[in-house]
């Protein structure tokens, strides 16, 4: 039979060698789980510090917002004010060219009249126009407004 003394003198030994070990086990994971909280709070800072960084530059492209929506309606009105410059020089020119037609009209029409034959209207008008009692040159065809007439 074994003898307990024995038995327990052999006991403190491989007890003390497992308190050694339990206690090795235990500081290496209270280093590892120390490390792996201070990664965890340099994440955290990190994207604290991103997220700050991103809180500004929104606040910045907040403000920018409307300026750059002034800056929209001012092109907008001046953009208003000269379509209307130009939508007036278009009526203007239009009564012109209306009136301008209309006495080209006229004088067509009065010379014709003046004539007896279409011989005689003929042989003083030519094919492209005529000589009116003044002396100058009128011809057949409306005026018409170019393009670029509009342009300023």
């Amino acid at each position: 039979m074994a003898s307990p003394v024995g038995s327990s003198l052999g006991s403190p030994s491989s007890d003390e060698d497992l308190r050694q070990i339990v206690d090795q086990r235990k500081r290496k994971r209270m280093i590892s789980n120390r490390e792996s909280a201070r990664r965890s709070r340099m994440r955290k800072q990190k994207q604290l510090d991103d997220l700050t960084v991103q809180v500004a530059q929104i606040r910045s492209e907040n403000e920018q917002i409307p300026v750059n929506i002034n800056f929209t309606t001012q092109l907008y009105r001046n953009l208003e004010a000269e379509n209307s410059v130009l939508r007036a020089q278009m009526a203007e020119l239009r009564h012109r060219l209306d009136s301008l037609n209309e006495i080209t009209s006229f004088i067509n029409s009065s010379t014709r009249n003046l004539f007896e034959t279409e011989q005689d209207h003929d042989e003083i008008c030519g094919i492209d126009g005529f000589v009116d009692s003044w002396g100058f040159p009128f011809l057949n065809q409306p005026i018409m407004a170019a393009g670029d007439m509009f342009m300023c």
